[in-house]
């Protein structure tokens, strides 16, 4: 038996000697595998393709690969895109990659639309660079991909994080390519505490945030998810496992120093001169039962600032409605598209 008290994988053949007392060797088991392997490769046909994996980033006709576009800080960005017709551009929250989206690019791809996410830099699939983890690369990121698939008249919608970039990308690199605009739980205009912003949140809320992810990240990433991102510690509420998995699978895919970094960029950005750049039709979206970017101090407050802006409040809802409240939130955010 082996060190953990189980016994051993050995072949049938091995088994059988040591039953009948026969002295089968290590070396004796090896020659045999080594001999019926080439016998194998021997008797193939001339015009056979071999089954042995081919090496890693080798590329041949049927591989999957990846599809990544290069910032001008050379910065691999990893994204999807699927369908055709008018582009649905979705951006994601923090800490979380393209991933979180899956429900709703299903749900659009099978309603006839062309859907596109990415992992925002230092996330997911993304490369993990030490610098840049702020708003104005995360907006310039989004133009490079939007450039890269040269979108025209697109949907982009944000999630928390995601949109506070598709606000910032709207203002730093105008509307042209873009036709409507959907602000998710989203964290503009500002979540910090400051003397023009008095209902924010304590600045050492966000460095606690900072503290856990630098010390005990993989706990954080358990305890975030099953209490207040989804509402899972509300009374009555039924915690799902495999999204609380989900959710720390994402997390723990991207990088410690662009999430840690990410929390400065997504509590301290001002995003107030930028919302009152859209002149596009935008949908802000919150639930008032928000534990995250709590609803008072959020959508109303961006919606106010958007000209013309939508403000849909949902009773109950927490932080992580697309994915706990999925049905509601897609058949209204297909209202608004067709709209």
């Amino acid at each position: 038996m082996d060190r953990t008290g189980n016994k051993p994988y050995m072949p049938q053949q091995a088994l059988d000697g040591a039953r009948d007392g026969s002295n089968i060797s290590r070396r004796d088991m090896l020659i045999g595998s080594a001999a019926a392997l080439l016998a194998t490769a021997v008797s193939l046909p001339a015009n056979a393709k071999s089954t042995t994996p081919s090496p890693r980033g080798s590329h041949h006709s049927g591989e999957m690969s990846m599809n990544t576009v290069t910032t001008k800080d050379g910065v691999t960005i990893y994204y999807k895109d699927w369908g055709s017709g008018q582009p649905i551009v979705f951006s994601h929250g923090w800490p979380l990659s393209a991933d979180d989206w899956d429900t709703q690019m299903m749900f659009f791809l099978r309603h006839g639309y062309r859907v596109i996410a990415h992992d925002r830099r230092g996330h997911g699939r993304s490369s993990q660079p030490g610098e840049g983890h702020d708003m104005d690369h995360y907006a310039d990121d989004l133009a490079a991909l939007t450039a890269h698939l040269n979108l025209k008249d697109a949907i982009h919608v944000g999630h928390s994080t995601g949109g506070g970039e598709v606000t910032r990308y709207i203002a730093r690199h105008g509307e042209s390519r873009v036709a409507k605009a959907v602000l998710i739980s989203s964290v503009p205009p500002i979540m910090v505490k400051t003397p023009d912003n008095p209902g924010g949140l304590p600045k050492s809320v966000f460095d606690g945030f900072q503290a856990q992810v630098a010390t005990n990240r993989a706990q954080f990433y358990i305890d975030l998810p099953a209490g207040p991102f989804y509402g899972y510690n509300r009374a009555g509420a039924k915690a799902s496992q495999g999204v609380i998995d989900n959710w720390w699978r994402q997390g723990m895919m991207g990088g410690i120093k662009a999430h840690y970094d990410g929390i400065v960029a997504f509590s301290q950005t001002d995003f107030v001169p930028d919302l009152k750049k859209f002149t596009v039709p935008t949908l802000v979206m919150h639930g008032d039962d928000d534990q995250i970017v709590p609803y008072a101090d959020a959508g109303p407050l961006s919606a106010k600032l958007v000209k013309g802006a939508i403000l849909k409040t949902y009773k109950g809802f927490p932080h992580g409605m697309p994915t706990t409240n999925a049905d509601t939130i897609n058949a209204d955010l297909l209202a608004f598209i067709k709209s």
